[in-house]
């Protein structure tokens, strides 16, 4: 059926669909530090991930990893990166690929999931309130280095 989402496990065969993407999210600006960082979780053995394909193509994909204990945390996963294509926003590719990860995750012993977002980031924020996440008892900081470090 078209109306379907096969989830398959994610590989670097398919990061020109993921970059494709990010290039429609961003209106085509992908900067070069994305498509490194992206690259470089692609090919780490202990990241997690899987696109969503409907329609015969890419359409979505999310990339996570377990990690701790550190700073007070027990081990935890963490997604890092999830994106739907603007022409299937809404149809479920978000929903299936949380659940895939939540799988994964839960198969693997983690017991709590965290993920950083922008706090401008509205839509995004209310999916993940809409896949069950809440606010977690950290914060983050953030220091520029530019102000700090003397040259």
């Amino acid at each position: 059926m078209a109306d379907e989402i096969e989830i398959k496990e994610i590989d670097f065969r398919y990061a020109p669909e993921i970059t494709a993407i990010h290039r429609a999210i961003m209106k085509g600006n992908i900067s070069d530090s994305w498509m490194q960082s992206i690259e470089l979780h692609l090919r780490k053995q202990d990241v997690v991930g899987y696109v969503a394909i409907k329609d015969g193509q890419v359409t979505g994909y999310i990339i996570g990893e377990i990690k701790g204990p550190s700073f007070g945390l027990e081990k935890s996963g963490w997604i890092i990166a999830l994106e739907s294509h603007p022409n299937y926003m809404g149809s479920g590719i978000g929903k299936a690929l949380v659940e895939s990860i939540f799988k994964y995750f839960k198969q693997k012993g983690v017991k709590d999931i965290y993920t950083a977002l922008r706090w401008d980031a509205v839509d995004m924020v209310s999916f993940f309130i809409s896949a069950g996440f809440n606010r977690s008892d950290f914060i983050n900081l953030e220091k520029h280095l530019d102000d700090a470090v003397p040259e």
